[in-house]
């Protein structure tokens, strides 16, 4: 079954224009939000995902769960802050990730790329690209909805 698709692409010149896409994307996720994060090394997806955890109103400190490989929040919805860049596809089937992408809180997961079976048919893709010293574009693609519908939303209104 081929899933369609919508994309939309942000141009973001600082931290708080990223932290706006955020606010507008969190404003939308509800039970079962999948957000998968992929881009350079230092392109601001860790930088998203806090902006991400404080729209959705997660208290404290939010960073990478490089090491931990899965970081869980409260807030308005659980947040599930997933960094599988140093794991298998293999290693990744053993984490139970479905009981998290099809559960009741929102996932954010980082360099979602390297798991691409495992993850849902319907998401929203961010493909962070750095262009300038502070500059970045955005690449969104939502896969089913409602993600389709946040880039025809993004498209039609901007952030």
């Amino acid at each position: 079954m081929t899933i369609s698709q919508e994309q939309f692409v942000f141009r973001s010149v600082s931290e708080a224009q990223t932290g706006t896409l955020a606010g507008f994307l969190a404003a939308q996720a509800v039970p079962g939000t999948v957000i998968v994060l992929d881009g350079d090394l230092g392109a601001g997806k860790t930088a998203f995902s806090k902006a991400f955890a404080s729209h959705l109103g997660v208290p404290g400190i939010v960073n990478s769960p490089t090491f931990t490989l899965i970081k869980e929040y409260e807030g308005r919805l659980p947040l599930y802050h997933m960094d599988v860049y140093r794991i298998s596809q293999d290693e990744a089937e053993d984490l139970g990730l479905d009981e998290y992408f099809y559960g009741t809180g929102v996932c954010l997961v980082e360099w979602g790329s390297i798991i691409p079976d495992m993850l849902p048919d319907q998401r929203l893709h961010m493909y962070i690209e750095t262009t300038d010293v502070g500059e970045r574009l955005i690449h969104l693609t939502g896969y089913g909805e409602p993600y389709e519908q946040w880039c025809r939303i993004l498209r039609e209104n901007g952030v």
